[in-house]
């Protein structure tokens, strides 16, 4: 890297070191690794910074801060108890030494499609708020992320917190990934299912999102609008997957085919029938 670190305590001291061309980091376990094949540049770290490392619940909105590692998620009762998708995702990112590392705003300002805690925080309609010199503000995630590795952030602006509003405690929350292997997998395909359903078991409201199927992770909404109204059935879903299939753009790379990952897209809603 060959660039000067930088530990600014507080924000004053950061947005002029973003302003002269510092890159943001918080756990860096993407970002050391890119750095490694680009021109020298200074880092300014993150984690010195006051209100980015916390987890609250206020007004019945979840607060994630940006600099939260994946273990301190992965072990507080708000998000094992409310966020169940978020958690089962975070279970399986990466290896214990990254998720002891690794950050959520990281993971979102790499901007992988086949980021794991990104699936779950589109079906659960999550905000992020971005900070700077100029104050904060706030974006619907899928509106931040622009495709492999591009954000909507400007010169100067960091992922400061993830907003979320918890569905109700009865709601199906689901998360799965398929990869090379067991562990320490790339996503070749996943997908995160939030769903409410009434006393009868209909379908009142359903939230589909599925990573590594195209440039960024995709909202399936005809698939979402033909759930309502249904149950969830072997059938139902696997015309749910039909529909997801249908809007997903996958590619061929070293860990899949394109062919194989259309596979997987229409199989993995039928997961939702285990218990």
């Amino acid at each position: 890297m060959n660039g000067r670190v930088f530990r600014p305590d507080r924000p004053e001291a950061l947005w002029p070191l973003l302003e002269g061309g510092a890159r943001p980091m918080a756990g860096g376990t993407d970002l050391l690794v890119r750095l490694r094949r680009q021109p020298p540049c200074d880092v300014a770290l993150l984690e010195g910074l006051p209100g980015l490392d916390a987890v609250s619940l206020t007004d019945g909105q979840i607060r994630l801060g940006a600099t939260v590692t994946h273990a301190r998620l992965l072990a507080h009762p708000l998000v094992r108890e409310r966020l169940p998708a978020l958690a089962r995702a975070l279970a399986v990112l990466g290896s214990p030494l990254v998720r002891n590392m690794g950050t959520l705003g990281g993971n979102i300002a790499t901007a992988s499609p086949a980021g794991d805690t990104l699936p779950p925080l589109y079906a659960l309609d999550a905000t992020v708020e971005l900070a700077s010199r100029q104050g904060t503000r706030r974006l619907p995630l899928a509106d931040l992320v622009l495709g492999p590795g591009r954000t909507a952030l400007a010169r100067g602006e960091i992922v400061a917190a993830v907003l979320v509003s918890p569905p109700p405690p009865e709601a199906l929350q689901h998360f799965e990934k398929v990869g090379r292997r067991d562990a320490l997998a790339i996503a070749v395909a996943s997908l995160a299912a939030v769903i409410v359903r009434d006393d009868a078991g209909r379908v009142t409201e359903a939230r589909l999102a599925v990573g590594s199927l195209g440039p960024t992770v995709t909202r399936c909404l005809r698939a979402e609008a033909f759930l309502r109204g249904r149950g969830l059935d072997r059938e139902t879903l696997a015309a749910v997957g039909r529909r997801i299939r249908e809007a997903v753009s996958p590619i061929d790379d070293i860990r899949a085919t394109a062919a194989y990952r259309l596979c997987l897209a229409g199989n993995l809603p039928l997961r939702l029938l285990r218990p």
